[in-house]
């Protein structure tokens, strides 16, 4: 390949795609009140009333008398709206009258952003800075800058920015040292305090256990949070805490790292939970947490019912989890999303004190556009008849991408019989690292089936701009050539999948469960025809793009992926007949 085309390819198929992504914060405010709803429909009105912003989660608890509210949009419209959401908070709670079970200051007691997409911490910290700024200034509340907004080290922790809670801020704020970041040093007790920071995404997670006893749910606490426990003289839980010879306190550090965790007593579960924010869960995983509370729980003589998650996760969260589960009974981990997470979720408990809906608590999920149409979310025949309709789209390379998605979904079916066939128990993780292959291959090809026809939209939004004038004409020419581009780019990414395919389907006829062999081979017949299907849309949106160096070489790629593909399917089908004879 020349170089020139290396770049174009390079650009095109990986730098303009992140190009084109907006930057997406989220901002997770918790307001200090979760039992009257009516407050809060109040206070999230506010963030709704606001273009660019969506509000996703709102999750209140009455024992803590807080709720915890969840929106994710560009930052410009996440700073205006989580302002207006703290302004009208301030209106309307009282915190001269709040009591709840978990640490609080304000009114609204926290305001953490989350970078999201597109975006560095760095960045979204200065944004976080910018609401503080303005909170102090115009609503005369007193703002510390927490986490990675902080201007110092000492307040980059939470908890000293809120040691002393709102019944020890006028004292604190009389303190020279705690002057606020921004806005006065002076106690308004209708509003007390606010934390506004930037940090990496949290996960509030709750440990269910079978006692009433808050002292015990702390004990669990203490035993797995990085912070620990302080070594005490004589009584474990009232003896004066030991020191050094530079007189700072001895600390017993607890099983989990980036884990904070107290005890406490939830009167409307009746039940003690340990209360849990994992700050980053590639270092301390939500299963990891739940497994090391089991253990330490089961030491001081309790057990864990189930858990509770406050809030949002990632879908990656669940996942981890799900796989962590299948793993350990040493079954595949190549099966769906959704029954990976169903796992999950049964594994976890997270269904023990209420129903739980991943389609709720998922942030992805909550991110997709319900009015997006997918093909994919279409029944069979559904498909088959919008397929067979009067609209030029779907095509044949939607059709293609779909082809290719069953061939290899059969290659996977095949992969995953294997790995619980009768003798071959010893075996399970060998298929099982083929089906997980397979599903992301077959979800890649699915996501093309969709893409397909956007392609195709593009195409057909760029002819119909207008060309009144020289500047117009030469807008929609650029902007059809563009289109053109990703409409021969999509179909050759589509061969590109389908081709990887062959190697799963290979060796499943190879070595996986004789009695599906011909599963397998009816997935390489898919495969082989989603491939020329596929080159044939890159044949016919190539016919009038102008770029002959970016188009060749892309045509000589696909031309090359087609005969190895027919060569590949000839020599997988005689096998499965070879099998069948035998």
């Amino acid at each position: 390949m020349g170089k020139k085309a290396k770049i174009y390819i390079f650009l095109h198929f990986t730098i303009l795609p992140i190009l084109r992504m907006k930057q997406l914060i989220e901002c997770v405010p918790n307001f200090s009140e979760g039992r009257d709803m009516s407050v809060i429909k109040i206070i999230t009105d506010e963030i709704e009333k606001v273009a660019g912003v969506r509000l996703l989660d709102v999750d209140p608890g009455a024992a803590t008398n807080r709720t915890v509210v969840t929106m994710v949009g560009t930052p410009d419209a996440v700073l205006e709206a989580a302002f207006m959401a703290i302004k009208k908070a301030s209106e309307v709670i009282d915190m001269s009258k709040h009591h709840g079970e978990h640490p609080r200051f304000g009114g609204t007691d926290v305001c953490p952003l989350v970078p999201i997409s597109n975006i560095t911490m760095e960045e979204t910290a200065e944004f976080a800075r910018k609401l503080a700024e303005r909170v102090g200034n115009e609503l005369a509340i007193p703002v510390y800058c927490y986490e990675s907004a902080a201007l110092s080290p000492e307040r980059k922790n939470l908890a000293n920015c809120r040691s002393g809670e709102y019944e020890g801020l006028p004292k604190k704020l009389e303190d020279p040292h705690w002057k606020p970041d921004f806005g006065p040093a002076q106690f308004n007790p209708r509003t007390g305090a606010i934390a506004i920071g930037a940090r990496d995404f949290l996960v509030a997670y709750n440990i269910n256990l079978n006692t009433t006893s808050t002292r015990r749910a702390n004990a669990v606490a203490y035993d797995i949070r990085e912070k620990g426990r302080p070594v005490r003289e004589g009584n474990p839980i009232t003896g004066k805490i030991k020191k050094d010879e530079q007189g700072h306190e001895l600390w017993i550090p607890g099983a989990l790292k980036a884990c904070k965790a107290i005890g406490w007593f939830i009167e409307e579960y009746g039940i003690a939970q340990v209360s849990i924010n994992l700050t980053n869960i590639s270092i301390t995983s939500v299963h990891e947490a739940f497994e090391v509370s089991c253990v330490k729980a089961a030491e001081r003589g309790m057990r864990v019912t189930g858990s509770e998650l406050v809030g949002l996760i990632p879908k990656k969260a669940m996942i981890d989890a799900g796989k962590h589960f299948l793993h350990k009974q040493q079954r595949s981990l190549g099966i769906s999303e959704d029954e990976i997470i169903r796992i999950a979720v049964k594994s976890l408990g997270l269904d023990d004190l209420k129903p739980f809906n991943p389609r709720e608590k998922i942030i992805e999920y909550l991110l997709e556009d319900v009015n997006d149409k997918k093909l994919v979310s279409m029944s069979a025949e559904g498909f088959a008849s919008e397929t067979a309709s009067e609209s030029p789209a779907p095509g044949g390379g939607s059709v293609s991408a779909y082809i290719a998605a069953l061939g290899v979904s059969l290659g996977t079916m095949v992969a995953n019989l294997s790995s619980h066939k009768a003798g071959w128990d010893e075996r399970w993780e060998e298929f099982s690292v083929w089906a997980e292959k397979g599903q992301k291959l077959k979800d890649e090809l699915l996501f093309l089936v969709d893409e397909d026809t956007r392609a195709f939209n593009k195409i057909m939004d760029a002819f119909s701009l207008p060309k009144s004038s020289d500047e117009e004409k030469a807008f929609r020419t650029g902007a059809i050539q563009e289109a053109t581009r990703y409409a021969i780019e999509i179909p050759f990414r589509t061969m590109q999948k389908a081709f990887e395919s062959f190697s799963i389907i290979r060796a499943m006829v190879e070595t996986g469960n004789p009695n599906s062999v011909t599963d397998a081979g009816v997935g390489a017949l898919c495969v082989r025809s989603a491939v020329i299907g596929a080159y044939l849309n890159v044949k016919v949106n190539g016919a009038g793009f102008k770029d002959k160096v970016f188009l060749d070489e892309v045509m000589k790629q696909a031309g090359e992926i087609v005969e190895k593909a027919k060569a590949a399917e000839e020599e997988i089908l005689a096998l499965v007949n070879e099998k069948i004879s035998k």
